[in-house]
């Protein structure tokens, strides 16, 4: 019954880091109410698809002896209006339902000895139900996020019973004796079969994929690090957030420095992203080599990058190719881009060396110059469902020539020029677009961040955000949202 609820709220558990974590998730009192009434909308959908197996008894009528069996139980309607979610410091969760109510149907058929077979049906309303559960989290040995029935307690305090079909004398006897054994089933059963949810919760958890590919070039372990801290006001899920090489799973040779979340509770969630995370990702990313770029004859051809520019820049090189011919730009980093996070301003170094070709009739190339750059980007931050997104856009570069067919050293800054022009218009865009599919910062179904804020901290940068989860039409779990 509490796997759908349960899995909303815990969902959050995609993330991870090392001793220290790359990511913090942060679910505040804000966050688990709205799980909370999310979840009941989903509990309800769960439960009215319930089956259960049939029953039967045995009571005495007078000096008759009549055999029973209830069968076909299903539930026709259910109402929580009244529920609560909160945290148990150091163990988990608790959720509590009162003044609860459901109608049940299902078919029934008696025999006795010297009496006819009957049957009919019946309809079995329960009124002021209540449920008091916690539930434990944990990290397991994988680095998944463990659940366990800590503790249940439930009553209920009005069973009645209400018969259809058969003859007269079965409605009295059936209505005064089947209350009492649905009363004691109910209270019985209905710990055991939430403990039977959260295990196959558990279970499920545990498959869990914890190392997920990005891309073409990176994967993110978001394995929980240590079990999740629970306080009064907030849970905190510290992941290992170490971005790798497809294929790859070494460890960088720099570990996470510990960061802390605002103290804040206006917003569901606060994500916390470390610089180890950054630096992961650009080490991973330049170890598969997605900074190494060829800028292709098409691509020159799209943002006319000829010799024919070199006419005012370079006029020697734009001299010995009377026809205008494609240029051809290797780029390759020599070093991981350096990422630096300072206060509201988060910048990306890229430091390696460039060879200019100029593409000659049937695709030959003809070798120009080739030189050392540093570029240095603003990155820019956005989210966009539950990733988060990098651009880059270029501020500075520096150039210095390492050989030239034409020996222009006196025309660096036009060189410059060039390289800027030819990084902005065509290089940077190919990053941008290789670091678009973004990195995930949740894997939950149906949901999208609303009003997500970055806030950029020396180290470190937090986004504080709200949830919004909606079911799509048709769905097995339709559900819209709602305060």
């Amino acid at each position: 019954m509490l796997k759908a609820w349960y899995s909303f709220l815990l969902c959050w558990l995609s993330l991870q880091l090392e001793a220290n974590p790359g990511l913090k998730v942060r679910i505040t009192q804000k966050g688990l109410d709205y799980g909370r009434r999310i979840g009941m909308e989903l509990l309800k959908q769960e439960v009215l698809k319930e089956t259960f197996p049939s029953w039967s008894g045995q009571e005495s009528f007078s000096i008759v002896k009549v055999n029973y069996v209830i069968s076909r139980l299903r539930i026709n309607a259910v109402d929580f209006p009244e529920s609560s979610a909160s945290f148990i410091p150091g163990t988990g969760i608790s959720l509590s339902v009162v003044h609860a109510s459901a109608t049940i149907s299902a078919d029934w058929k008696m025999n006795a000895w010297l009496l006819s077979k009957d049957q009919g049906g019946i309809t079995v309303s329960i009124s002021g139900l209540f449920i008091a559960v916690i539930i434990e989290v944990s990290r397991d040995s994988t680095g998944r996020l463990s659940v366990l029935l800590h503790n249940c307690q439930t009553s209920i305090n009005s069973v009645k019973v209400k018969l259809s079909g058969g003859s007269s004398w079965i409605y009295s006897f059936l209505s005064g004796s089947i209350e009492k054994p649905v009363h004691t089933k109910l209270n019985k059963n209905l710990c055991l079969n939430i403990k039977y949810k959260i295990q196959m919760m558990d279970a499920h958890l545990r498959k869990h994929k914890v190392l997920s590919q990005i891309d073409a070039f990176v994967q993110i372990d978001y394995s929980l690090v240590s079990s999740p801290a629970v306080f009064k006001s907030h849970m905190n899920l510290d992941l290992k957030g170490t971005v790798y090489p497809l294929g790859k799973h070494t460890d960088p040779p720099f570990v996470p420095a510990p960061f802390a979340l605002p103290d804040k509770d206006d917003s569901m969630l606060y994500l916390g992203v470390s610089s180890y995370f950054l630096k992961s990702a650009s080490l991973a990313y330049y170890k598969a080599g997605a900074f190494n770029i060829t800028m292709s004859k098409e691509l020159a051809t799209t943002f006319n990058l000829n010799t024919a520019l070199f006419k005012d820049l370079v006029p020697e090189i734009a001299l010995s190719y009377l026809t205008a011919c494609p240029m051809l730009l290797k780029l390759m980093a020599t070093s991981p881009p350096v990422i630096s996070l300072n206060a509201d301003r988060c910048i990306l170094q890229i430091t390696g060396c460039v060879e200019v070709f100029a593409v000659l009739p049937y695709s030959t190339t003809q070798y120009i110059f080739a030189g050392n750059l540093t570029a240095s980007t603003r990155v820019y931050l956005t989210i966009t469902k539950q990733k988060l997104i990098i651009s880059l856009l270029l501020k500075r570069l520096q150039f210095s020539l390492l050989h030239s067919i034409l020996g222009f050293s006196e025309q660096m800054s036009l060189a410059e020029n060039f390289l800027s022009y030819a990084l902005q218009s065509a290089v940077i865009p190919e990053i941008n677009d290789k670091l678009g599919k973004g990195f995930p910062l949740l894997n939950l179904a149906h949901t999208t961040l609303t009003g997500p804020v970055i806030k950029i901290n020396p180290g470190h940068l937090v986004i504080a955000t709200d949830v919004d989860y909606k079911r799509k039409e048709g769905g097995d779990e339709d559900l819209h949202s709602h305060s």
